[in-house]
């Protein structure tokens, strides 16, 4: 295996959208940082069935649906 070429690997902090947490390996932020979900298993449509409803934090949905509103209907 050639040195210096893999991402460093380390334990970090999930919580999940209901206040859950757990510990895992990533290659995603520092040693010890959280990663906070806005969406999981537990929230999203297509593991719940569709009877959850997604939380447009970053306004995308909103640009989305203004840039095609004439498309859309």
């Amino acid at each position: 295996m050639k040195k210096d070429i893999h991402p460093d690997y380390h334990t970090i902090k999930v919580v999940m959208t209901d206040g859950t947490e757990y510990e895992t390996r990533s290659t995603w932020g520092k040693e010890g940082e959280t990663m906070q979900l806005d969406i999981d298993p537990k929230t999203h449509p297509a593991w719940t069935g569709g009877t959850g409803q997604l939380v447009d934090r970053g306004g995308r949905v909103s640009r989305f649906k203004e840039k095609f509103k004439g498309i859309l209907g």
